[in-house]
């Protein structure tokens, strides 16, 4: 079982970066997929971005390749999102997820692969 907790959401203008952290606890994350998902109001939750188990490989959704960057530290057994160039449409509920993987590259972009969710936190962005 793993237990995540998200942080580091709240309101931010255009423009602006916000770092989110994504603190699991239960078990050591290294053997772990994790994720990024958002869900703004009366959407879909979506993919924003992934990596592997060892943070070597990434991957990211198209409307935040390039802004957002995705990173783990397993020591600290948290996962980290980094958003810059915010704009209006990224405002949304944000997800931590995980699920144990043993291959080397990262999952895919469906949420159906991930076992374990975090509560979420609010990034509002004001243009």
């Amino acid at each position: 079982q793993v237990l995540l907790v998200e942080s580091g959401g709240g309101l931010a203008q255009a423009g602006d970066s916000l770092r989110l952290s994504c603190a699991a606890s239960g078990r050591s994350v290294s053997d772990y997929a994790m994720g990024w998902f958002r869900q703004a109001p009366g959407s879909e939750r979506e993919f924003v971005a992934n990596v592997n188990r060892g943070g070597s490989r990434t991957m990211y959704a198209g409307s935040v390749k390039g802004r957002f960057t995705i990173s783990r530290d397993n020591a600290k057994n948290t996962v980290y999102l980094q958003m810059n160039s915010l704009n209006a449409e990224d405002t949304a509920v944000y997800y931590c997820a995980a699920t144990f993987w043993v291959a080397p590259g990262t999952p895919g972009n469906s949420k159906s692969e991930y076992v374990y969710w975090g509560q979420g936190t609010q990034v509002t962005v004001s243009s």
